[in-house]
């Protein structure tokens, strides 16, 4: 089992601009590294833990976000 997650980058686009925050302001709010938030936004693999952080910061459920296999 893959231990990582990967977001879709438009969605996270879309859940940043929903939320009116910049990667400074998710980074504080979600309490992770920078590397981190910006892995997540161009869409790299996470930690499951680091996922939900900054689904969290962005008011968003964890499968909203999430990159599914048709999407690839």
């Amino acid at each position: 089992m893959n231990n990582s997650m990967k977001a879709n980058k438009q969605k996270v686009a879309i859940a940043m601009a929903r939320a009116c925050i910049n990667r400074n302001e998710l980074q504080e709010l979600a309490g992770v590294g920078m590397s981190q938030v910006k892995a997540m936004i161009s869409g790299k693999n996470v930690k499951p833990s680091t996922f939900g952080k900054i689904c969290k910061a962005l008011g968003v459920d964890v499968m909203e976000l999430l990159e599914t296999e048709s999407e690839v």
